[in-house]
């Protein structure tokens, strides 16, 4: 994938306009496809800043551009997938085995509704979950003037920090990929762990009000 996307740029990187409508279709498609590796897009974008007709702030703009495109796209899904659409899924069988209710569905919306903003603004600069937080604040239906400030604003810092890293670095922008890799894998494993014990204690939490229930009957 790395390759590809390289030969892609490098081609179309003196063909005018071309350059940053290739950068701003590939970041879009990686935001919708999170495995897409918007590092190397982006800190090879800003090497080519070196070698070509593309500028800094071209290759930034035109970055921050898709990233929003293809968050609106994730958005969209997310109005979708609304609380009673999240709800029925919950009465399904899916929702039984996993013991989940519909005051989950509230709650986790009610939550969201609260801290989203803040959410949203941060999780710009979490490989994979910078996507997939769009789907949240679509189900919620968090104000598309406030959802597109914050991602545009997060999303902007993550691409200028990228592109100036690749074009520093010249001809070793590939050793930016090396600490990214390293920043991603941290970063999601303290999600995970975060994950575990906010299920461990919803879990708990669930035992023990079924508990007190079977000792009320």
């Amino acid at each position: 994938m790395q390759e590809f996307i390289t030969e892609v740029l490098m081609k179309f990187a003196d063909v005018g306009i071309l350059g940053y409508v290739l950068v701003l279709l590939l970041i879009a498609i990686e935001n919708i496809f999170p495995p897409i590796p918007s590092e190397v897009i982006l800190t090879f974008g800003g090497f080519l800043t070196l070698s070509s007709r593309m500028t800094y702030w071209g290759v930034v703009i035109s970055a921050t551009i898709g990233a929003v495109l293809g968050a609106l796209v994730l958005y969209g899904v997310g109005r979708i997938l609304n609380p009673q659409r999240l709800e029925r899924l919950i009465d399904s069988k899916v929702g039984r085995i996993l013991r989940f209710k519909k005051e989950d569905v509230s709650k986790s919306t009610e939550w969201f509704s609260k801290k989203g903003k803040t959410t949203v603004f941060f999780c710009r600069f979490i490989p994979i979950v910078r996507s997939l937080i769009s789907i949240p604040a679509g189900i919620t239906k968090m104000e598309m003037p406030i959802f597109l400030l914050l991602t545009t604003a997060g999303t902007f810092i993550w691409n200028i920090v990228l592109v100036y890293l690749g074009k520093a670095l010249g001809d070793l922008w590939e050793n930016v990929l090396i600490y990214m890799d390293t920043y991603s894998f941290i970063a999601l494993v303290v999600l995970g762990v975060i994950f575990l014990v906010l299920a461990f204690i919803f879990y708990k939490k669930r035992i023990a009000t079924k508990g007190e229930d079977n000792v009320a009957n």
